[in-house]
């Protein structure tokens, strides 16, 4: 049996026509603002409110700005990648998409199946965190959350009389997953109008709180910038910023996500570029100036809670500010939920329309045409995860999917390049093969700065994922099968 049975390639031609769609297909109703924002939406959300503090608390110190600034370096020769590939092939599918056609379908269901992990674990995660901020947020108006709703199942938590007890489930995070995926499914531009505003709104007060924090810096909260390392690979020093730069990663997902709505987006050849590296831009700046900021404002030992930019601006003792925080905390998860509920839709579409997965998941409503039913799903798998399990090491082993993903997408356009050089790239990526080859050398970089234990899970999950593909993906796939030798 010859391994070219699982290598087959989708034509570029092939991969066209199946997002035509014959009429049959998703709306295009996104424009570039549109895109910018879902990429916005995504990437200034955890990596602001979360992350931050803890990478700076536990790895970075005041150089964790230097961490952002070295994921920002590998996301735009990754990002430049990613503008070529999304216009040269307006899919919705992302990184599996552009598999499919350059290295071939074994290697498309692994990149997707990772895929398929780093935007439902990530959407989990995230609303987990968003449960607490809710919770914080509640409690500053007097109203308190019984703490057997608010922890994942099976947490010892302490109830309103003092007693000890056991957490029943995360009520708050399976709420906020719930009302996102009906918004998700009643139509994909109702929905991204909703995440534009609360995009505007975060980033507002995003501004307010560089410039209002930027007068209540001590500079010598900076001093030593890079704390000496402990000795321990990761734990500060050069090694630390690594270490940091791996974690906060995490955030940078948004601008992948942007891809996964090529389909739906009006002219996918001019938008799909100006979305990607547009929000990739806006947010590094911002990561940059409010990581420098926050360490400047108070000591960096003391960020490493679940509410950093909250506990930083406490030092100001302007009250409202702190309040509008929490809400812009808020609206930054809500629009990380919501983008990674949408992409993971369209990616489960994508494969589903290879027939790698049965058809339900790339089923279109015929009045709102959206995903419904596997939007629906997942909605309802993400809601059970994020009620049952705490945060943990998820945002490492998301960051490491991504990654993953971003280096299979610099090969593509290697790939490409040399095999299909005539055709027509309505953005080209710049430097050729250079600029890929070090999205490639970046990405490699990153995940060596990531755990044994996070290589360990991510290799669990892909195992799994070659089960159900020699299963039943490889058996009902629309591609030919190789000629026996």
């Amino acid at each position: 049996m010859s391994f070219a049975q699982y290598t087959g390639r989708k034509s570029l031609e092939a991969i066209a026509a199946s997002a035509e769609g014959h009429g049959k297909g998703l709306t295009k109703t996104l424009g570039p603002f549109s895109l910018i924002g879902l990429g916005i939406g995504c990437i200034i959300g955890a990596g602001i409110f979360v992350l931050t503090g803890k990478a700076a608390a536990n790895y970075a110190g005041p150089a964790i700005s230097l961490s952002f600034v070295l994921s920002g370096i590998a996301c735009a020769f990754v990002g430049l990648c990613y503008a070529e590939l999304a216009a040269m092939i307006p899919a919705s599918g992302s990184a599996y998409t552009y598999a499919y056609a350059t290295v071939g379908e074994i290697f498309a269901w692994i990149i997707g199946w990772d895929l398929i992990l780093e935007y439902g674990m990530g959407a989990a995660t995230v609303a987990v965190g968003w449960s607490g901020y809710f919770a914080s947020l509640l409690n500053s108006f007097g109203i308190h959350i019984p703490a057997q709703w608010a922890e994942a199942t099976g947490e010892a938590v302490k109830l309103a009389d003092g007693s000890p007890g056991t957490a029943i489930f995360n009520l708050p995070a399976v709420a906020i997953v719930l009302i996102l995926t009906a918004l998700l499914m009643l139509g994909t531009k109702e929905s991204t109008r909703v995440n534009n505003i609360m995009v505007a709104f975060k980033l507002f007060v995003v501004g307010v709180v560089i410039v209002v924090g930027a007068f209540y810096v001590h500079r010598a909260n900076w001093t030593p910038f890079i704390p000496e390392n402990t000795g321990t690979f990761g734990s500060f020093g050069w090694s630390g910023i690594l270490r940091g730069s791996s974690v906060v990663f995490f955030a940078y997902i948004g601008f992948d996500a942007v891809s996964t709505a090529a389909q739906e987006a009006k002219s996918p050849q001019r938008d799909m570029p100006i979305g990607i590296l547009g929000s990739l831009i806006i947010c590094t700046i911002l990561y940059v100036l409010m990581a420098l900021v926050m360490t400047g404002m108070i000591p960096y030992a003391k960020l490493g809670v679940a509410d950093p930019v909250a506990v930083a601006i406490d030092v100001t003792g302007i009250g409202w500010l702190s309040v509008l925080v929490k809400f812009a905390a808020l609206a930054g998860l809500t629009t990380v939920i919501f983008v990674l509920l949408f992409g993971q839709a369209r990616i489960l579409f994508s494969i589903a329309q290879d027939r790698l997965l049965p058809g339900f998941f790339s089923a279109v409503h015929p009045r709102f045409r959206t995903p419904f039913a596997s939007q629906a799903l997942i909605g309802v798998i993400v809601a059970l995860i994020a009620a049952s399990f705490p945060i943990g090491l998820l945002g490492e082993m998301v960051s490491i999917g991504t990654l993953f993903a971003f280096l299979l997408v610099c090969l593509a356009v290697i790939h490409l390049r040399r095999h299909s050089p005539r055709t027509t790239r309505p953005f080209k990526t710049p430097g050729v093969p250079w600029v890929p080859i070090l999205g490639i050398a970046f990405s490699l970089l990153l995940m060596f700065g990531l755990p044994l234990a996070t290589w360990l899970r991510l290799l669990v999950w892909l195992v799994l994922g070659l089960v159900i593909y020699f299963g039943y993906g490889h058996r009902h796939t629309l591609l030919p099968a190789a000629p026996a030798e």
